[in-house]
């Protein structure tokens, strides 16, 4: 029995954090999309995580099965998903009991009741139903036929199979958040109107659904009153809420545009890097070329004709496709042409979790080659910064004549955030080392004296036609040689090369503090957990607490073991079992630097740092 209540003014929150569970068919995904964008379009900050089953179809009501979707939104500065959830909206049985250790104690469950059937509970391996044994008296549980509720709000459109009724179920719940969080439905009336404008039963349906959930939780007793989230103070200009994948093509654009190149991808799908590839073949009308190859090997090689021809070439993959690309990677390094490869991380080894993220392929984007081949190493760090540091990649390639890895992950690269929009002629310049007409004395490996960068010679043009392979090559002319003082002087010219980016990179600076008792370091997609966890800290009195964030790897910024001797203790914190750790030891001989690591496809949780921080300065 529903009671109509009294509605209250909302009461005003900081942020609260969100997360929509479900089968994989239950559109969590789309859900927690939607709320995230009609929160961004309000002018809250955010951060999102969604959460993927490795399997495309997992069995209905499976604990494997269960897709999530988890946003945080607030008034103030948000730099992670969260980690304990205030708001867990569990479609089925699978989804509340692979999320209910998420959620805080006290705080506020929404559930299907329709779902928890004997079937269903059997499947997700409950001995009794916790909706009736007890298990769930620490929080307070709202139950909803939400199911029936579904199909009784549209008993009266036509055109409308069962499936078609059910699956609208979602939209239900996001109606229920919506009031819950005094949002409106406009925006995603909106995305009705615009996705389904050919099927207007559709754009009705799932109207009345999402419209019905609002108006229940507005009645409904269980659910005290609204909560209201003030739009958070960012700086002036025109944002947008960016997925990391998307950030990094456009990236990759604007460096296109910036160097006047046209903009070569070749790349095999491969989860979690494919939407850079779906978000790249959208764009041709900018000169975009992309090529979906046969496999890894293919799309490196073409990506490295691509870059033999003139056009600014990437790659994207994921570890073990890295793993693939590694001898042709060779042969980009050998050649000297600018080639960048983005290596969006993902749980390993072999096909290990690849819906899960990891930094787990930080040494062999290093050291995965045979011979002495080094490249330049960057990794992005947030979801809106991918922008930048694709940007970057480019501009390093192409200026130093070389590879470079990107490195992003799972978590930034599917996580969305607000992204403030640039305009290309605010992004620094891009000097490109392209000859277009042959000088007296031209040789192909004549170099720059600052950065030992090759020249950029085109096919086809008169009097500068030379020879390029994966066989060492003379010095000067590039015609192949084994000589063997001419191998070993090409050996280190190419390792100096390298080394000298180091005075085209920014150095590395710490936030919190200069100098203390505790360095805490991290790279790549850890920022926003370890940033806010240290954040924490300080503000809880451990002002002695500092924090550097790496995202250039090789060359490391020139400073680095300067800013480390200024802190007692050091401690490297990442998603693997300590290969930066080890990078760091390997480069500075005397420091004492601990480890805090994790290895579950998961990011880091904000109470286990603070915990760890915490017992190390003690």
């Amino acid at each position: 029995m529903v009671t109509t209540k009294v509605n209250h003014q909302p009461e005003v929150i900081e942020a609260v954090i969100i997360r929509f569970v479900g089968d994989s068919g239950d559109g969590m995904q789309l859900t927690g999309t939607q709320f995230s964008d009609t929160s961004a379009m309000f002018g809250n900050d955010i951060a999102t995580f969604p959460n993927y089953p490795a399997e495309i179809r997992a069995p209905q009501g499976s604990l494997y099965g269960v897709s999530g979707f988890q946003v945080h939104i607030g008034s103030v500065e948000i730099s992670t998903p969260g980690d304990t959830v205030d708001l867990l909206v569990a479609m089925n049985p699978a989804g509340l009991k692979t999320n209910l250790q998420a959620v805080k104690p006290g705080h506020t469950i929404i559930v299907d009741t329709d779902a928890f059937t004997r079937k269903n509970l059997e499947k997700a391996q409950y001995d009794s139903n916790p909706l009736e044994d007890g298990s769930l008296e620490n929080y307070r549980v709202i139950e909803v036929t939400m199911t029936s509720l579904t199909k009784e709000a549209l008993k009266d459109i036509e055109g409308l199979d069962n499936k078609s009724i059910t699956r609208s179920k979602n939209m239900f719940a996001l109606g229920m958040v919506y009031w819950m969080y005094d949002r409106s439905t406009e925006h995603t009336i909106e995305f009705f109107k615009k996705k389904f404008k050919t099927k207007p039963h559709i754009i009705e349906a799932n109207t009345k659904v999402l419209n019905s959930g609002f108006y229940f939780a507005e009645t409904l007793e269980l659910i005290p009153n609204a909560y209201s989230i003030s739009p958070a103070k960012m700086n002036p200009g025109i944002y947008r809420v960016i997925m990391g994948n998307t950030a990094t093509a456009w990236g990759f654009l604007a460096a296109a545009e910036k160097s006047g190149l046209e903009l070569f991808l070749g790349s095999y799908p491969i989860t979690p890097a494919t939407d850079i590839l779906h978000e790249l073949v959208k764009h041709k009308h900018f000169g975009v070329k992309a090529f979906q190859a046969e496999d890894e090997i293919a799309g490196i090689s073409s990506a490295i004709g691509a870059s033999f021809a003139g056009d600014l070439a990437i790659t994207t993959t994921s570890g073990p496709g890295l793993a693939l690309k590694g001898e042709a990677l060779g042969l980009a390094m050998m050649i000297e042409l600018p080639l960048v490869v983005v290596n969006v991380q993902r749980g390993g080894p072999s096909t290990g979790l690849p819906t899960k993220t990891e930094q787990s392929d930080l040494l062999q984007a290093l050291y995965g080659r045979n011979g002495e081949s080094p490249v330049i190493v960057i990794a992005a760090s947030t979801p809106s910064n991918c922008f930048d540091y694709a940007y970057e990649a480019a501009k390093l390639t192409l200026e130093h004549m070389t590879p470079v890895i990107l490195l992003t992950d799972g978590y930034i690269a599917n996580g969305s955030a607000p992204w403030k929009i640039k305009s290309v002629s605010q992004m620094p310049e891009i000097k490109v080392n392209t000859i277009n007409e042959a000088t007296e004395n031209w040789h192909p490996y004549d170099r720059d004296e600052d950065t030992l960068a090759r020249n950029w010679a085109i096919p086809g043009t008169v009097g500068l036609e030379h020879r390029v392979g994966g066989l060492e090559k003379d010095r000067v002319s590039g015609n192949v040689s084994y000589v063997p003082e001419n191998h070993e002087y090409m050996t280190k010219i190419r390792a100096e090369k390298i080394k000298r980016v180091q005075k085209y990179v920014p150095e590395i600076e710490t936030e919190f503090a200069n100098e203390g008792d505790l360095l805490v370091i991290g790279w790549g997609g850890t920022y926003g957990s370890l940033h806010s966890a240290v954040k924490q800290i300080n503000e809880e009195g451990y002002s002695t607490i500092g924090f550097a964030h790496f995202n250039y790897i090789n060359p490391l910024p020139k400073n680095t073991e300067e800013v480390l001797k200024r802190f007692k203790k050091i401690v490297v914190c990442e998603l693997n079992n300590g290969q930066f750790a080890n990078v760091l030891r390997m480069n500075f001989n005397g420091l004492y630097i601990l480890q805090f690591n994790k290895v579950q496809g998961l990011p880091f949780g904000n109470n286990e740092l603070i915990q760890k921080f915490k017992q190390l300065v003690k």
